[in-house]
C-alpha cells in the first residue's frame, strides 16, 4: 500500500546547451538518457534546448536514446533560443515541441566540411607523398582538392544523410515527407512561423513547458536537473592557468577541424564549434 505522504516524481530536465559533439559531449549525454529511462524517479523529461545542432553521428546517438525514453516517458522539448538542425533533430523525438516566438527552429539540412591546405602546403614547400590501396582510400585528405568523381561521391553521401533527417522530422512531428521537403532547405524560422509549419506545438517559456511535461507523465510540475558530471580531464583544464587550456583547446579543435565531418549544424556557428570554450 502506498504511504499517502508519499511524493509523485517530477521531471527530469537535461540542458542541450551549445554545440553537440562539443559542448553537448555525445557519450555522456547518451548515458545521461538511458539513466532517465530506467529510473523511477522521474515521470516525464524536459529538454531545455539552446544549440545551433552539431555533429550529424551525434545527434543520430542522442535521438536514439531519446527514443528509448519516449518509450515509457514523455518527453518535451523546450526550444529557448534557438533549436536548429541537430538540435531540431532531438526535438523530432519529442511529444510536444513549446517554444518562445522569437526563438529559432529549422535548419533541417547537413553540411560536409574539410580544409584544403594543397595552395598553403606549396607555398612553405610542403609536399606529401601517399601510398595506398583503394582508388578512393584519400578523397577525405586536406592535401588535395577532391576530383569531379570524388565529389559526386560526397554529394551521395550527403544526399543520404539529408534523406535520414528529413524521414526522422516527418516521423516525429506527424508531417508528410514531401512537406518536410519543402522546408528542408537549412534555413532557420521563427518559432511563430515554425508553429505555421508544424515544427513547433505551443508558445511559452521554461514554466509553461515544464506544465506541460508534468501534465503528459501525471507527474509534480518540480523539476529536477540531471547534468553529466565533468570529465577529468576538464576538471584538470579548469585548474590550469587560462593560457594553457587555451592552448589546449585550440590544439583539439584544429585536430577535429582537420578531420572534418558531416554536421547538422547551422552554418553560421561552425567556428564556434571548433573555437567555443569547453564545457
Amino acid at each position: 500500500m502506498a504511504l499517502p505522504f508519499r511524493k509523485r516524481p517530477g521531471v527530469a530536465v537535461v540542458e542541450i546547451h551549445g554545440v553537440i559533439g562539443n559542448q553537448v559531449r555525445t557519450p555522456a549525454y547518451e548515458r545521461l538518457f538511458d539513466s532517465i529511462a530506467q529510473s523511477k524517479r522521474y515521470r516525464a523529461l524536459l529538454l531545455d534546448i539552446d544549440s545551433p545542432g552539431g555533429s550529424a553521428s551525434g545527434s543520430e546517438v542522442l535521438h536514439h536514446s531519446l527514443l528509448k525514453v519516449a518509450e515509457g516517458k514523455p518527453i518535451v522539448a523546450y526550444v529557448r533560443g534557438i533549436g536548429a538542425s541537430g538540435a531540431y533533430y532531438l526535438c523530432s523525438a519529442a511529444n510536444r515541441v513549446v517554444a518562445l516566438p522569437s526563438a529559432m527552429v529549422g535548419s533541417i539540412g547537413v553540411i560536409y566540411l574539410r580544409p584544403i591546405l594543397e595552395q598553403l602546403l606549396g607555398k612553405v614547400g610542403v609536399e606529401f607523398s601517399v601510398f595506398k590501396e583503394g582508388r578512393l582510400k584519400d578523397m577525405t585528405g586536406f592535401w588535395r582538392s577532391p576530383t569531379p568523381e570524388e565529389e559526386g561521391k560526397f554529394q551521395g553521401l550527403l544526399t543520404e544523410i539529408y534523406d535520414n533527417f528529413v524521414t526522422v522530422v516527418a516521423q516525429g512531428r506527424s508531417l508528410e515527407e514531401s512537406a518536410v521537403r519543402e522546408l528542408a532547405t537549412g534555413e532557420v524560422f521563427t518559432a511563430t512561423r515554425g508553429k505555421d509549419l508544424g515544427l513547433v506545438d505551443d508558445f511559452g517559456g521554461f514554466a509553461e513547458a515544464l506544465e506541460i511535461a508534468a501534465q503528459l507523465g501525471d507527474a509534480r510540475p518540480r523539476p529536477l536537473w540531471v547534468r553529466p558530471k565533468r570529465p577529468f580531464s576538464a576538471r584538470l583544464l579548469g585548474r590550469a592557468n587560462s593560457q594553457q587550456a587555451g592552448i589546449s583547446l585550440l590544439a583539439n579543435q584544429f585536430q577535429r577541424l582537420m578531420g572534418g565531418g558531416f554536421y547538422y549544424l547551422e552554418p553560421s556557428y561552425l567556428m564556434g564549434d571548433y573555437l567555443g570554450e569547453p564545457d
